[in-house]
């Protein structure tokens, strides 16, 4: 049975424009840039079942940046007067990249505040990469933000991810960063069925044992990821969803960011919407921040269950 836009009865996020049953899709401004990704590369040390971005130590579907490029965009920034508060770094794991810790500076010496994700594992550690994060925390004290991705507050659930004996190296991680003064924060998941409450409380007592100076109660600093399955049914945001949610476009995370990625074999990085949907063509928006300054059709699974139901951003 086919609705009047000719698709069959329950297809949803096929039609940019509407949803399955003819409403119009919403889409979202970029009304107020404050954060400008850079996907480092999809290689990563470990290699984790339930990665939306399918990293792995084999997997370069998206290849290194270099701090020429990511200069580029800091030099766009400018001329496009995005004022955005900070650059991000995710990867795969950043500090696989070679030049991660140059792209750090470089953001750091325009001014901006900086955040990398990191699994705080072996490429953070290794020797020369911990000494070029001493002389950036001493360069541009407070401006560098680490944020650990620790699943769990508990060895058991993380490693059932990771691998076993992959939340002490992390947690050693930790220890390094907070020995040394540099920021910390912390991603986890929300997919042990745990009420959130519980869930800060135990980082919280993590954290006490361990002397992090982390907020387990700031979303900010102690960051609680809903899971992104796109085989579970998710309703599609239409323009009417703001008024019946009571949210606002403002409220999604591609209103105030967008990230640069390379795919293997390109000229040239690109931008994409968001974090979320390195992959998909829909929501690659050009090659340049000009390009990316058009809005942004919620055409996806991700768009309704992380960002506007789950109300997550990968932002601070």
């Amino acid at each position: 049975m086919e609705d009047h836009t000719g698709h069959l009865a329950g297809e949803k996020f096929l039609d940019p424009l509407r949803t399955a049953n003819g409403e119009e899709r919403a889409e979202v401004a970029l009304s107020h840039p404050e954060t400008l990704w850079f996907n480092t590369g999809t290689l990563c040390n470990i290699e984790c079942p339930n990665c939306y971005i399918l990293s792995s130590p084999k997997n370069d579907a998206l290849v290194y940046l270099t701090v020429a490029e990511v200069q580029e965009f800091l030099d766009q920034l400018e001329t496009r007067n995005w004022r955005v508060r900070e650059i991000a770094f995710t990867g795969g794991e950043p500090f696989m990249n070679p030049d991660m810790n140059a792209m750090a500076r470089a953001s750091l010496a325009a001014g901006y505040e900086v955040l990398i994700l990191t699994n705080a594992m072996r490429p953070m550690m290794r020797k020369s990469v911990r000494k070029g994060l001493e002389q950036l925390q001493r360069d541009f004290p407070g401006k560098l933000t680490l944020r650990v991705s620790l699943d769990h507050h508990t060895a058991a659930y993380h490693d059932q991810e990771r691998g076993i004996g992959s939340f002490e190296a992390s947690i050693d991680g930790m220890r390094w960063l907070r020995d040394r003064g540099i920021p910390m924060a912390v991603a986890g998941r929300t997919m042990w069925n745990e009420v959130e409450a519980d869930a800060r409380e135990g980082y919280a007592a993590l954290f006490a044992r361990e002397g992090f100076d982390i907020d387990a109660f700031a979303p900010g600093q102690t960051v609680l990821f809903p899971e992104m399955d796109e085989t579970v049914d998710v309703p599609e945001i239409t323009t009417d969803c703001w008024g019946i949610l009571g949210k606002s476009p403002r409220d999604v995370m591609c209103s105030s960011s967008r990230m640069v990625v390379k795919r293997k074999g390109a000229d040239r990085p690109a931008v994409v919407a968001c974090t979320l949907l390195p992959y998909d063509s829909e929501f690659e928006l050009g090659a340049t921040l000009e390009d990316a300054e058009r809005p942004v059709r919620l055409n996806h699974p991700h768009c309704a269950k992380f960002c506007v139901l789950g109300g997550a951003s990968c932002s601070a």
